[in-house]
Formats: C-alpha cells, sequence, structure tokens
C-alpha cells in the first residue's frame, strides 16, 4: 500500500517559472503556431485528470486541487487543499466528513471530473488512510465546473475487516483500494470507471450515465490487473479514433522522489479489456508475488514504458536541469478538430525534492500504433514534414528502459550521419520515411516513432527531437544539441 508523503503545504504551493525573454533566435524552419517565445505559468496540481469546458482545459488532482489554461501552457491555479473556503466545495470538511472518518485522513486523493448529459459535472473524489487500504470513494455534483459541489455520497469503501463491497471477505492482496477512479464514455457512449491502486489491483466498473453512480450488482467491478501490492496505481484510459483501441495508462513505483514513479501504457480492443502491452503479453498477469510486499521485478517487464526519470546531461555551454524525477499519475487528451494527443502529468525535477509541478507533452502514435511521448513540453508545436538534411546531427539521447528505480537516467550524446548510420554513445542505423515517422535501429532493436521540432525551454530555443518505442515496450528519446550551444 503506498503512502502519500506529499504534504498539504507542498499541493497549494504555486509555482511559477515564465520563459518570456526576448531577443531569442527562432528557426525558420518552425512547426510552432507562433514565432514568439513560448510563455509557461506552472501550478501544482498533484495526480492531475484533465477535462475540458468550452475553450478551457482543467485538471483536478489530489488535495482538492485544481487548475485551468486555454493553451495547456500558461496555467492558473483555482483551488487547493482540503479545507472550508476551498472553491470547490466550500465546506468540504462537513460535506465529506464520512469520507474523511471512514478514511481516517485529513486530505483527499486524486478526483476526476466528467460532465454527464444533463450537463452537470460530476466529481469522483477519495480519500485513504494511506498505510492501509481503509478508503471511500464517492462523487459530488455542480452546475459550474469550478464549483461548489455537493455530495451525493459515497459509493464504494474498501479495507474493512469484514465483508467487502462486493459481499466477500476483503483481502487487501487482491482486492482493490478503491482511490484513484477515472470515469469515461467509450466509444458506443457507456459510461465506465476504472480505478485502484497497488493492494488487489486495478478494477474497472459500469457506471449509470443518468445517475454518475455504479451499476448496481457488480461488486468491486472486473479486474485488469495487479494484485499482490503491486506498485501499480493511477489508472486512465483514452481511445483512440484512429486505431480503435482503448489505451488504459498507469503508474508503476512510488510517486516521491525517490520512488521510481513511471508511466506505462497498454490497450485492448474493450473497455473492460484484456489489455496486452507490445509484446503481447496479458497485463492480467502484471502482479506482485505473494508474501512479497512491492516485489517491483515481478511486474516491472509488463506495459510500454513512455518515461521515467531522464535528465539531459549537461554539456560546455548548455543550459543545466532538464529532467524529470518521478513523473506519474497521468491523464491523456485526444483532440478531435486537431488530431493531437495529450499526455497531462505532475512531475518532481533534479535537485527539487519533493516539488512537482504539472507538466504536458504531445503524444504521437508510431506506425504499430503505439503512443510515444515527445522529450520536451508542449509549447504550442504541430508536427510537420522533414528532410533528411533537417534530422542529422548530434542529439542528447535517453533510453528508459523498463526499470522501476530512483536512479536518474543521464542523457549520452549520439549522431545521425547523412549516411543513415547511428555513431556515438550508441550504434545502429535511422531513417526517415514520409513526412516524418522515424525508425531507428539500435543494437539490434528497432524503435519507431517520428520526428518532431519542438521548444527546448533549457537551450531556449526550437530543436529537432525523436521519440520511439520498441516491440520490447521500451522508449528512446532524442533531443538535438543545437548549433548554438555546442
Amino acid at each position: 500500500m503506498r503512502k502519500r508523503t506529499v504534504t498539504a503545504l507542498l499541493s497549494i504551493t504555486l509555482f511559477t517559472a515564465c520563459t518570456n525573454e526576448g531577443g531569442v533566435s527562432v528557426n525558420t524552419n518552425s512547426n510552432r503556431n507562433s514565432t514568439s517565445t513560448p510563455v509557461f505559468q506552472n501550478v501544482s496540481v498533484h495526480d492531475p485528470s484533465v477535462v475540458k469546458a468550452d475553450d478551457t482545459y482543467y485538471v483536478f488532482g489530489s488535495h482538492l486541487a485544481a487548475a485551468k489554461s486555454r493553451d495547456l501552457m500558461s496555467w492558473k491555479q483555482v483551488s487547493s487543499g482540503v479545507q472550508d473556503g476551498n472553491p470547490l466545495i466550500p465546506n468540504v470538511t462537513e460535506e465529506l466528513r464520512e469520507t474523511l472518518d471512514w478514511a481516517q485522513s485529513d486530505t483527499l486523493w486524486a478526483a476526476d471530473v466528467i460532465q454527464l448529459a444533463d450537463g452537470k459535472y460530476y466529481m469522483y473524489y477519495n480519500a485513504c488512510k494511506g498505510d492501509s487500504p481503509l478508503s471511500a470513494m464517492g462523487v459530488a455534483i455542480s452546475d459550474q465546473i469550478e464549483g461548489p459541489y455537493k455530495n451525493a455520497g459515497i459509493f464504494l469503501k474498501s479495507g474493512m475487516a469484514g465483508i467487502g463491497d462486493d459481499g466477500e471477505i476483503y483481502d487487501a492482496t487482491q482486492k482493490p483500494n478503491v482511490v484513484d477512479p477515472h470515469v469515461f464514455f467509450d466509444k458506443d457512449g457507456k459510461l465506465w470507471m476504472v480505478y485502484g491502486s497497488y493492494s488487489g489491483g486495478i478494477f474497472i466498473l459500469e457506471m449509470d450515465s443518468k445517475t454518475g453512480f455504479p451499476r448496481p450488482g457488480q461488486g468491486y467491478g472486473q479486474k485488469l490487473l495487479g494484485a499482490n501490492h503491486a506498485r501499480i496505481e493511477g489508472p486512465y484510459m483514452l481511445y483512440s479514433p484512429e486505431t480503435d483501441y482503448y489505451y488504459l495508462f498507469l503508474s508503476y513505483g512510488g510517486l516521491d522522489a525517490d520512488g521510481g514513479y513511471n508511466i506505462r501504457v497498454a490497450r485492448s480492443k474493450s473497455p473492460d479489456g484484456p489489455f496486452e502491452d507490445a509484446e503481447g503479453q496479458d497485463m492480467i498477469d502484471a502482479k506482485g508475488t505473494a508474501g512479497v510486499i512491492f516485489d517491483d521485478p515481478a511486474y516491472s517487464p509488463y506495459g510500454v514504458k513512455l518515461l521515467g526519470n531522464f535528465e539531459l546531461e549537461s554539456l560546455d555551454g548548455e543550459a543545466r536541469g532538464n529532467g524529470y524525477v518521478s513523473p506519474g499519475h497521468n491523464s491523456a487528451y485526444y483532440d478531435d478538430v486537431s488530431g493531437k494527443y495529450y499526455l497531462i502529468f505532475h512531475t518532481r525535477f533534479p535537485g527539487r525534492g519533493e516539488e512537482h509541478e504539472v507538466r504536458v507533452h504531445q503524444m504521437f502514435l508510431n506506425s504499430e500504433g503505439w503512443p510515444v511521448v515527445a522529450p520536451h513540453r508542449y509549447a504550442g508545436e504541430t508536427i510537420g514534414t522533414y528532410k533528411e538534411q533537417d534530422v542529422t546531427g548530434k542529439y542528447h539521447y535517453v533510453n528508459h528502459n523498463k526499470n522501476i528505480t530512483a536512479d536518474i537516467v543521464l542523457s549520452k550524446v549520439i549522431e545521425l550521419t547523412p549516411d543513415g548510420q547511428i555513431s556515438g554513445a550508441v550504434t545502429g542505423t535511422w531513417a526517415l520515411e514520409g513526412e516524418h515517422a522515424a525508425e531507428l535501429t539500435i543494437d539490434g532493436n528497432v524503435y519507431k516513432g517520428v520526428f518532431s521540432r519542438e521548444w527546448d525551454a533549457a537551450a531556449e530555443q526550437e530543436v529537432m527531437t525523436f521519440t520511439a518505442g520498441s516491440k520490447e515496450g521500451i522508449s528512446i528519446w532524442g533531443s538535438h544539441i543545437s548549433a548554438a550551444t555546442k
């Protein structure tokens, strides 16, 4: 069972970092929506779950925190802190007293908000004791996305000594910890909720789209993966009309700076599974070992790992500190107008302890129908059409491997040469296919993804990047070493 160590003080702190210096030279082969330097305004929302209302994106997370943005770059804090006066639930200590008492907690965990057909917004809240799966989950409803929300009641409990909500003896190694909900519509308009953390695994329930509650008679629902306190949590579902797959995003490891948090994904043609990874492994087998707490090696081989701890190691004359520590508990969004996919998550940073901020990265689907994540945060860019001379040169190279570890992967220097070879820290071949598709063969392993020009905030200019994944479920990144800082 995980333990939330992020303090209320940390969750209400607003970290801002605007990069608005003038005079930056921007590459003329830009695919960004603007030629000006992008401006980022950062916020702290742990476990951000995204929902769009009109022209504004909102993220809701733990500790009754929320933020909003119109461009996914500049964010404004809406709320934070489980205390009376929070605009989301102004009298939260009384409104959710039953939940807080059951969980023996003074805070709330990862929330999720969805708008149903009645036009109202439904906030799925939850609380957990922290050192045990003593948890409760319910829903609160509002006419406005920013609240106030009125409690409609608890519908799931866990951690009890005795009979659980499914009428059977509650066994924490097999039954769910009822936290981390994500409620979503499938392609046919049917409502579901996926949820769970550590303990007995990740589960899915059919929901009633009129009431917002689970349909009766399901107990805890159907298990998708996990058991025996496997460190897998934060499930989030995204359907792609391009591939007709449901993508189940997950976070492995511990959320703290030394926990090795990392983001993974599996897919299925049905929202209730079975889900498989890129190797064709059934995710139902991603579980711990009976009698062993947090047996990471047992389940680390499962799922496509999208990103984990990394740092682009500094070279002489380059900006420093460009990397993430324990990125995780993501949500995802597909824009059916632009066709863009986004990954939204919180992350810590090298040398900054438990400070955390929201980050948004663009995602792409590779030729095998698997998501690959852009190396740099989203800055309004749109993938373009490139030529071979655009992508040759030296890169910071990161291999995210499949480990669950607090170690930070430091980038290495490689070069993509004009003759299609890869030299430097690793060797192999590369190819640009079509407008921007990338195929790299490194040490005999084939990685498929895309080349894309992005804004490198540390270098303060646009650079060519690549992101690609292998059939073994390993992701690699490359970020061009800019000419101005070689």
